[in-house]
């Protein structure tokens, strides 16, 4: 068999958890493999010894057929193995050429940095590969979705053969997710071999043609994905059978907690994002917002929580305006959020977990006395949120956020979140990362806030995710309400059309 990669019987072990267990992975030349595991199964280990970010205590890795030792990731780059990490590695300052050729500079003359040759060579790469990137534009001006597409050519202008890429959709719209599947299937007809590690079988299915799957860092077996049901890959990857179907009875909403009047924000370019919003969120119901990105969701979210001001119109929490108040006031007044970013807003990732679980209430009583902090009560709440939501980690409280994969930081923040039991909890992108087993447990978790008589604002590109757990939803377009309908009445076409402005009831 011709195999690009093969790593066989790896093992790997960090202070307090065997990450990788005797795996075995074998990646065909010309292929797509997935490799699908829970969150902290150990993927991104197994791949970070791939590309030479970690050493295995034991095991064989073979490139082209023969036995290789990757000390480091230049190493890597010399064998033609290439990464695209889950959370980007470039200069939001820098150009995307600058990006592309950092750390494998050329010089005109010995001393003049040559960045126009490299210019129109990664014009050429791009358009080889359909992938429509400007070389002179600033990463900080394009969208996540392009950024991507950077750091793929980052790997082809390494003439990278295997390309590895962490949760590649986890930041990407459904239409950037198509395009990245088109641009994957131009690497595989230029004989390039792809290593997608993943949690979303509908993309294992739509992308991959094997896949193998890991759970608590041992190899469950290889399928064939073209014969594998996702039914019995989620069965492989958890352990046990898991509902695609989220079970809820119908809400009995009460009065409302969150009411937006005719609410107007600006975006980052000092344009109105949001323009004249009405929308109330009730006790006991899930309220869905459905949107492309970037069509006012973050202004809308930003200027509930405070983190954004409002140019006009009002916010009221269960009948006050809350307008005036700061950010920690808002919190004091009931209200949880869960953010878009688990990086920059959600977790500070040099503290540990039981510093991160009561950053909004280390002040309080147990936690706090008289200024003093209650290192005993503070670890037993974070020890019980890790318990309860399933957080995997080394050290339990004591482990530092950083450490923690990308899947278990979310599912620590949504327990603090969700544990601070808020009048109004606002999810934005929750399940983003997770894998089946956890997204089936989080929408319960939000399904039973909800019936707790508790308001819940959910955010999510995710359309599947809306129609299933919401109550009622509520569509933007262009920073503008264009209408909200009830869940159960209607469906993916017609949320599509309103998503891209036309009105219920209009034709487009």
């Amino acid at each position: 068999m011709d195999y690009a990669v093969e790593m066989l019987g790896i093992r790997k072990e960090f202070p307090g958890v065997v990450a990788n267990d005797d795996i075995t992975l074998q990646l065909k030349r010309g292929e797509i493999h997935a490799l699908l595991g829970e969150n902290g199964a150990g993927k991104s280990t197994l791949m970070g010894i791939l590309f030479g970010m970690y050493q295995a205590d034991r095991g064989t890795i073979r490139v082209n057929g023969k036995e290789v030792r990757i000390a480091n990731p230049n190493v890597a780059n010399r064998l033609g193995i290439g990464m695209v990490h889950q959370h980007f590695k470039l200069v939001d300052t820098f150009t995307v050429t600058e990006n592309i050729i950092l750390g494998s500079e050329n010089s005109r003359w010995g001393f003049v940095l040559d960045t126009r040759s490299a210019s129109r060579r990664i014009a050429e790469l791009s358009r080889r590969y359909g992938l429509n990137v400007d070389p002179d534009a600033k990463i900080e001006d394009i969208s996540v979705g392009m950024q991507q597409r950077v750091e793929i050519l980052k790997m082809l202008y390494r003439n990278a053969d295997v390309l590895i890429l962490d949760e590649p959709t986890a930041v990407l719209t459904p239409q950037e997710i198509q395009e990245l599947g088109a641009i994957l299937k131009n690497l595989i007809q230029e004989d390039k071999s792809i290593i997608l590690i993943t949690h979303k079988l509908k993309e294992i299915k739509a992308f991959a043609d094997r896949c193998t799957v890991i759970r608590r860092g041992k190899t469950v077996g290889t399928v064939e994905v073209a014969a594998a049901s996702e039914a019995a890959m989620a069965e492989m990857m958890v352990g046990r059978q898991v509902s695609f179907k989220v079970e809820k009875k119908p809400a009995s909403p009460g009065d409302a907690v969150l009411q937006i009047d005719s609410l107007s924000v600006k975006n980052n370019k000092q344009v109105l994002g949001l323009n004249g919003v009405s929308l109330e969120v009730r006790s006991g119901e899930i309220v869905g917002i459905a949107g492309v990105e970037g069509n006012g969701q973050s202004e809308l979210v930003e200027a509930v929580t405070g983190l954004r001001k409002t140019e006009s119109g009002g916010i009221r929490l269960k009948g006050k305006d809350i307008s005036g108040l700061s950010i920690r006031d808002r919190n004091e007044s009931g209200i949880g959020h869960i953010p878009e970013d688990r990086h920059k807003r959600g977790l500070v990732l040099d503290y540990t977990l039981a510093e991160n679980m009561v950053l909004e209430v280390y002040h309080r009583d147990p936690f706090s006395r008289n200024g003093i902090l209650n290192k005993s009560a503070i670890r037993s709440y974070a020890e019980r949120i890790i318990g309860s939501y399933d957080v995997r980690s080394g050290q339990g409280a004591a482990s530092v956020a950083r450490s923690l994969s990308g899947g278990n930081q979310q599912k620590a923040v949504i327990g603090r979140e969700i544990e601070g039991d808020p009048d109004l909890l606002i999810a934005v992108q929750p399940t983003r990362g997770l894998d089946v087993g956890s997204i089936e447990y989080i929408h319960k978790r939000l399904i039973e806030h909800r019936d707790r008589g508790k308001a819940v604002l959910l955010i999510s590109l995710e359309l599947d995710e809306v129609l299933n757990v919401s109550d009622r939803i509520a569509v933007l377009n262009n920073g503008e309400l264009i209408g909200v309908v009830e869940a159960s009445e209607t469906n993916e076409n017609e949320l599509g059309l309103m998503m891209a402005g036309v009105r219920k009831g209009e034709t487009a």
